[in-house]
């Protein structure tokens, strides 16, 4: 069964897969759709399949082609997207103008799915010598704490299609045809500050929250500025970073506000637990004069993993020999955005990041991908498999 990447990257896109981070899931949420179009195209190719439900409408996905089985190969991509809030195209009907497929997933990480699927057929139809066994995973929830990649090692305990824990692993998203070898963690939390609500007339009466907030946020932002810069520099990942992405508080114009909320994204450096820097930030806060008052501090809501350059060597100088063969360029970079790879990494399968596409164009009004790319990873995929060791 021959794989047209265009079309399958089509199919993909026109397929709702919206992770449902806002709240309650609408009818474009959920990634079942997805999981049924990866059963279908993998029982054409006739290889064996299976489904691991980590939530309601959630399933995480695998397939397996048969090589040596002493030695297992990982090609994972996440099967969900971000909203489609303030799109600027329909995001659900996948349209191909100057060399570019457009549409919600196209970049992150449909195209990078597509890929994989493509590489799976053609090492099917014309296997290399000395290939090992490759399962292909697609998984849920990734772009809003990456549960599907965290329930993995559970399967690999309690399953037959996986014939063992992976020695390795190649985890699609856009990194422009490079090899991630490295990437940041992070954790994300909110923060509240409590008043006392009374009419705007008669301010004095009351206690502003907002106000109490914005001392919070001048807290935080010298933590940002001036506390995180000492904490050290990873030299590919760079610097621990903070930002503030969301403030809410208020019921009316003319109530002074008894409550405030913010969320906070800190991104941290291979090798720092993400909540040692989490509680580092909520110190920082309480012993600061200008806050003279209480901050409650939720438990995060999303922890991710950051990804180190170490024990991935191997796998990752082969994926850039392969895509230098294909492209005469491609090298091993670091990232500062989450990966489902650190998820693996930190199960002891090491792992890399790489795929069609540029993160400059994942979550965008008008996502899309170069066509171009989509071959280009997929014949590096099949390259790189040659002569792997786990």
């Amino acid at each position: 069964m021959a794989i047209d990447l265009e079309q399958t990257l089509k199919d993909l896109v026109a397929l709702p897969s919206v992770n449902p981070m806002h709240g309650e899931p609408g009818p474009e949420c959920l990634e079942s759709r997805v999981t049924d179009y990866l059963q279908a195209t993998f029982e054409g190719l006739g290889l064996p399949w299976a489904r691991q439900e980590v939530a309601p409408g959630r399933d995480n996905f695998f397939a397996r082609l048969d090589g040596d089985p002493g030695r297992v190969l990982l090609l994972e991509a996440h099967q969900d997207t971000v909203p489609v809030d303030g799109m600027t195209i329909p995001p659900f009907e996948p349209t191909v103008r100057d060399g570019r497929l457009y549409g919600r997933g196209a970049c992150d990480v449909k195209g990078g799915m597509a890929s994989m699927i493509g590489a799976m057929a053609q090492l099917k139809e014309a296997p290399p010598d000395g290939m090992p066994t490759i399962v292909f995973a697609g998984s849920v929830n990734e772009e809003h704490g990456f549960d599907g990649a965290a329930a993995f090692d559970a399967y690999w305990k309690h399953t037959d299609l996986v014939p063992r824990k992976p020695d390795l692993a190649i985890v699609a998203e856009p990194t422009a045809l490079n090899v991630v070898v490295a990437h940041k963690g992070q954790v994300r939390w909110r923060a509240h500050t409590s008043g006392v609500a009374v009419h705007s007339a008669q301010p004095e009466r009351g206690v502003n929250a907002i106000y109490r907030m914005s001392r919070v946020i001048r807290s935080i932002e010298r933590w940002a500025n001036e506390v995180a810069p000492t904490l050290g520099e990873d030299p590919m990942c760079g610097r621990t970073t903070l930002s503030v992405g969301t403030i809410a508080g208020g019921i009316g114009v003319n109530v002074v506000p008894a409550h405030c909320v913010i969320e906070i994204d800190v991104r941290v450096l291979p090798g720092d637990d993400p909540e040692a820097v989490r509680r580092h930030v909520i110190e920082h806060v309480a012993d600061d004069p200008d806050v003279p008052f209480d901050v409650d501090h939720d438990d995060p809501f999303l922890i991710g993993l950051p990804l180190a350059a170490r024990g991935n060597e191997v796998l990752a100088r082969r994926l850039v020999e392969a895509i230098r063969e294909e492209t005469g360029s491609g090298e091993a970079i670091a990232v500062p955005f989450g990966t489902d790879a650190a998820q693996f990494a930190a199960d002891g399968i090491p792992s890399v990041v790489f795929g069609p596409g540029s993160i400059e164009q994942a979550h965008t009004k008008d996502e899309w991908i170069e066509v171009r790319q989509l071959a280009i990873a997929r014949d590096a995929l099949c390259k790189a498999v040659v002569g792997l060791r786990g």
